[in-house]
């Protein structure tokens, strides 16, 4: 099999967790996802809904790298460069992402994954997204949400997944080339996104 890493990008409510794990169990990979959060939390020697909160709210990072400085560390845990106190949390979650992906045979989705990993042999790197309407939808579908709450929810996560992206790679503005496929619920049912990346996974992918 040409690929043996494929990172999942996706938006809220485009089908991209459900999508991820029918690739994984289709070829027989790992599907990882909150374990990169419980990882890099291990390492910090913080708990898995303090790195959680860091993901998503810009102002927290001063008290997570404080945090780590402090907290207790195992010996295999990452270790910062000479003249740091404590290792910052970007580069922490990196570390996890690529320690992951160098394992083989894995389904990584969300954390922006795709960014760092580019260049990777054997990767495939995927964005599913789906319009703001669509995904209002299927939040008001899945969770009974009412068509307001799931619009905020939409314009929120989207908002937040761009200031992430500026915050941890540096990205302005997030492009189609910064991935191999680009898929459209909208149009694609979830079954038919997985069969398009099971198919390029086996095929080689783009930069295997």
């Amino acid at each position: 099999m040409g690929c043996t890493v494929i990172s999942i990008s996706r938006t809220l409510a485009a089908g991209g967790e459900e999508i991820g794990r029918d690739v994984a169990a289709r070829l027989g990979f790992r599907f990882v996802d909150d374990e990169i959060v419980s990882r890099a939390a291990e390492k910090a020697g913080v708990s898995p809904q303090m790195i959680e909160k860091v993901e998503r709210t810009p102002p927290l990072i001063e008290r997570i790298l404080k945090n780590l400085g402090t907290a207790p560390v195992e010996s295999a845990a990452y270790i910062p460069p000479p003249g740091h106190h404590s290792p910052d949390y970007e580069s922490l979650i990196e570390q996890v992402i690529r320690q992951t992906a160098a394992q083989g045979n894995v389904v990584i989705v969300a954390h922006g994954a795709s960014i760092p990993l580019a260049g990777t042999p054997g990767l495939l790197r995927v964005l599913v997204t789906g319009s703001p309407e669509s995904r209002i939808a299927r939040l008001t579908a899945s969770l009974g949400m009412d068509f307001r709450r799931a619009k905020k929810a939409v314009e929120d996560s989207d908002r937040e997944r761009r200031d992430y992206f500026q915050r941890f790679y540096n990205i302005r503005g997030e492009l189609p080339t910064h991935y191999d496929i680009v898929l459209n619920t909208d149009v694609l049912s979830l079954a038919t996104a997985a069969n398009v990346i099971a198919a390029a996974a086996e095929a080689g992918g783009a930069q295997a």
